[in-house]
């Protein structure tokens, strides 16, 4: 079985976490703090909607293992494992914006070989297995495709929020956001796909957790673009990320996050 025999499971699991998370979405629900000293949102959508994902692979595919982001994980030695955010960007979702999804990752061996972003108010799924990309939505299907960048320059970068990092990467970061042409916050897993659409040039974060990024890596990598650590490692057990729509943007993005 090949990674692309899973897109159909991919779409049943879309399905139903968003029948699950949408009868939540700009209403007054409880929320919780998961961090001390720090604001990590999580709500009761969070929590129902990995439920009824890992039920329906637990049913489906009972030797796969599961990396959820409120539940941990189960046979994570698997030779299939899913990893699950069933809201990233719960702070945009408690607040009624849009920039938020459920992201679906699937890895073979440890590598990612089939993600989804999925957004069920707009009605929006991206998907990719590495060598292609998709989208899906109100305005139809298509391919996605990163855009050429030659330079830092022409560059429109995105992070979640500088606030998230420590002193000396947000030093780098700003270092960084001082070369490109537009500098934009709050895209959460938006922002991978709008890269992958041939939007946005460059995503720079930290404390990137392997649920946030597994399902991200064959949508950008389909589209043609590049996912790698600041060191210019293997991104998917998360950490410091660099995400580039061109290889020169890359290369030259690492070259200032790693200058001293």
């Amino acid at each position: 079985m090949t990674a692309i025999d899973f897109a159909s499971f991919v779409d049943e699991l879309a399905t139903v976490s968003g029948q699950t998370i949408l009868p939540f979405f700009r209403t007054a629900l409880a929320i919780e703090n998961k961090q001390r000293g720090r604001f990590d949102p999580v709500t009761a959508a969070d929590r129902a909607a990995e439920q009824a994902m890992r039920a329906l692979i637990r049913r489906t595919f009972p030797d796969h293992g599961i990396l959820g982001e409120e539940y941990g994980s189960e046979r994570a030695d698997a030779e299939y494992v899913w990893a699950l955010d069933p809201i990233d960007g719960t702070k945009s979702f408690i607040t009624g914006m849009v920039a938020w999804g459920t992201l679906i990752g699937l890895m073979r061996f440890g590598e990612p070989v089939f993600g989804m972003m999925h957004q069920p108010f707009t009605r929006e799924r991206f998907s990719g297995d590495g060598l292609a990309a998709t989208y899906r939505g109100p305005s139809g299907e298509r391919n996605l495709h990163v855009r050429a960048c030659d330079s830092l320059e022409d560059a429109i970068m995105s992070t979640t929020s500088p606030l998230l990092m420590n002193d000396a990467d947000r030093a780098s970061f700003r270092r960084l956001e001082r070369r490109v042409k537009l500098s934009r916050y709050g895209g959460d897993c938006y922002a991978y796909c709008m890269l992958a659409a041939g939007l946005i040039d460059l995503v720079v974060e930290t404390e990137i957790k392997p649920y946030d990024i597994v399902a991200v890596i064959p949508i950008v990598t389909g589209a043609g673009g590049i996912v790698s650590t600041w060191e210019n490692g293997p991104a998917q057990a998360g950490g410091r990320v660099v995400v580039a729509g061109d290889r020169r943007v890359h290369e030259a993005a690492l070259a200032v996050l790693n200058q001293g």
